[in-house]
């Protein structure tokens, strides 16, 4: 469902959310979500959206490939 560009920050929770992860918890210097051993570290909170780059990187941690992505 959500196509692979620059995202708002809530919404790639919301999305990590729909996937099976649990809400951001607080870590040292960021947040980060679980599922099963998965853990994933989310940037933290700033104006801009998040990039093609970081989104892509953020989605290898958390084992969802783009087609996954695409199809959620």
């Amino acid at each position: 469902m959500p196509p692979f560009r620059p995202i708002k920050r809530s919404d790639l929770i919301y999305y990590l959310k729909a996937a099976g992860f649990s809400e951001p918890f607080p870590g040292g210097k960021h947040q980060y979500l679980v599922k099963a051993s998965l853990r994933v570290r989310m940037p933290n909170p700033h104006q801009q959206d998040i990039s093609k780059h970081l989104l892509a990187e953020i989605l290898k941690q958390a084992g969802i490939s783009r087609d996954e992505w695409e199809g959620l």
